[in-house]
């Protein structure tokens, strides 16, 4: 199937228990978007938000956010101020692991980008600790039931769609450690067939342990249409898979949510106006999950979804 026609089956079968914007205090005049899942912390709950003014791109920082309310979030004020995009994070132990986008620039154009990693156990004292490979986003941890750490790579590029025929690929290795995280160890992740059809691309956004000991994954898939008048538009949708990491079998890809779940809102470009930037989900008490996402490069949002891994394990 298709990821289109795949698209449309979900359209017509999907269940949207809520809807929700996420609000922002304390950054006026500023988007704040492409979030982190919101995760406890001493007793509170957090998340990381990329903050960009909704006329400009790549010049984002990101920011420390503490729930204040129902889908309210206030930015903490003295928090460390990072020059990243996109912002994810893992708990690996005790520690709290922050990555994210670094662009750097040359002669005022973008010149490539990487990811940066930063860690510690007090979230208001995080330090850098490494970067992944050249060009390359969406690169995910996660720890595994045998205390070593699954990585998750996300090559892109013409040579990845001359040799795969789709635009990106994810790769997958094991480390025993975040000292062994490197731009080499990342790039060597052998990759995971059968994810991406001919002209689509996407990565993991947030990786889970399952009491089953396989890993539950969040991450975004997306391919290129256009609109009405014929402009250029780039899909972006949430999806699901379970991925073993013993004998790297990967099952139950499904679409879990596309911009129409969200509230309406604006885009921050005509052609991201059916973007939603998969951040990862929480569960809930009812035993549903909260799936939160980037909605149009301007927003975030959160919808009431039903666990994504059913008969696959639970989250530990």
């Amino acid at each position: 199937m298709t990821l289109l026609a795949e698209r449309q089956r979900f359209e017509q079968t999907k269940r949207i228990y809520e809807s929700a914007t996420l609000a922002f205090h304390g950054v006026d005049g500023f988007d704040v978007y492409n979030i982190s899942i919101p995760f406890a912390r001493e007793g509170k709950r957090y998340l990381f938000g990329r903050v960009e003014r909704r006329e400009e791109w790549a010049r984002s920082w990101v920011r420390l956010f503490e729930e204040t309310g129902p889908d309210q979030w206030t930015v903490v004020p003295g928090s460390m101020i990072y020059t990243l995009e996109d912002p994810y994070v893992s708990i690996i132990g005790d520690e709290v692991v922050m990555g994210g986008t670094h662009v750097q620039y040359e002669a005022g154009r973008v010149k490539t980008y990487f990811g940066y990693f930063h860690r510690g156990t007090d979230l208001h004292n995080l330090y850098y600790f490494t970067s992944g490979p050249n060009r390359m986003k969406d690169i995910r941890l996660v720890e595994l039931a045998d205390g070593k750490i699954g990585v998750f790579s996300r090559p892109r590029g013409p040579e990845t769609r001359e040799k795969y025929g789709s635009e990106s690929m994810i790769g997958f290795t094991v480390i025993d450690n975040l000292e062994q995280l490197t731009a080499a160890v990342i790039e060597e992740a052998p990759y995971i067939p059968g994810i991406f059809g001919e002209g689509e691309w996407g990565g993991v956004n947030q990786a889970y342990l399952l009491d089953s000991g396989k890993l539950g994954i969040i991450g975004h898939h997306c391919y290129r249409t256009t609109d009405e008048a014929g402009g250029p538009v780039k899909v972006y949708l949430n999806m699901a898979f379970v991925f073993d990491p013993a004998t790297r079998e990967s099952f139950d890809l499904h679409v879990i949510g596309s911009r129409t779940c969200y509230p309406e809102g604006p885009a921050k470009t005509s052609h991201l106006i059916d973007c939603a930037f998969t951040s990862g989900i929480t569960m809930r008490d009812d035993g549903k999950a909260d799936l939160y996402s980037g909605i149009g490069d301007c927003q975030a949002g959160r919808i009431a979804i039903d666990y994504p891994f059913e008969g696959h394990g639970q989250l530990v």
